[in-house]
């Protein structure tokens, strides 16, 4: 069984992210870069899936300028067999990501595709189901447990109300919530091999896919610094600022 697992480039989770001066954006000059940590769950639950001989390859792929083949050849250190990158400078949005995995799945032919159900830089959490239902296929969302059994896997979502297990019929997508596992880190031997595995690079016009953004930022700011607390003598002072400051009560 194939599976195609998606990786992101974003800023690594213990850098502290600032905009830009002028407010476009956020400002990523000379700011470490990481595979987004929901990605990471993803590659690695492939990778637990082919340890137990269930699947046979997996393809890593990513989305974005020449610098994102240093995620894939992460993905290929942590287990995954060959990468593929989409090359482009522009932006991409989620859609645009949903279409070039759609072209690259109808390419690709896999069993199963895993993706992060979020990345940390945006915080959409929509290629997963766009890409559902761009291809048609049946999709597990924020996987909490991944089991296959012959052609169907059975996946355990994190929902409101506690856990929902829905069963899907192969071909399928996954995406994967903070439980499912603990990544692995990649050993200095698997480093070094992985410079040596297949990396394919092609871009969206290859693909036939238009990338153009459908909504623009306006403007991006930092949140307001939150106010230091009080202490307070007692439960009728407390009340008192509830009432009177907060105006909660």
């Amino acid at each position: 069984m194939k599976v195609l697992v998606a990786v992101k480039r974003v800023v690594d989770y213990n850098v502290k992210v600032r905009p830009k001066a002028d407010g476009s954006d956020v400002d990523i000059a000379n700011v470490k870069m990481s595979i987004n940590p929901f990605c990471e769950i993803a590659v690695e639950e492939a990778v637990r899936l082919k340890e137990k001989g269930v699947v046979s390859e997996i393809v890593a792929v990513s989305m974005g300028p020449k610098s994102c083949q240093e995620q894939i050849r992460t993905a290929l250190a942590l287990g995954a067999d060959r990468g593929i990158l989409v090359e482009t400078d522009a932006e991409l949005q989620p859609l645009a990501v949903a279409k070039c995995l759609k072209a690259i799945v109808e390419k690709e032919e896999p069993q199963m595709v895993i993706l992060g159900k979020q990345s940390i830089d945006g915080d959409n959490n929509q290629t997963g189901q766009m890409l559902g239902a761009l291809t048609g296929m049946g999709q597990g969302t924020f996987a909490s447990e991944v089991v296959v059994e012959g052609d169907a896997v059975r996946v355990t979502r994190e929902v409101d109300g506690g856990l929902q297990t829905v069963e899907l019929k192969l071909p399928a997508i996954v995406t994967t919530d903070l439980r499912l596992n603990e990544p692995r880190y990649a050993s200095l031997p698997n480093i070094m091999k992985a410079k040596k595995k297949p990396l394919d690079i092609t871009t969206p016009d290859t693909l036939g896919v238009d990338i153009a953004p459908r909504t623009k930022t306006l403007n991006v700011e930092p949140p307001a610094e939150r106010q230091a607390g009080v202490k307070v003598a007692d439960v009728a002072e407390l009340v008192e600022k509830l009432k009177n400051e907060a105006k909660v009560i």
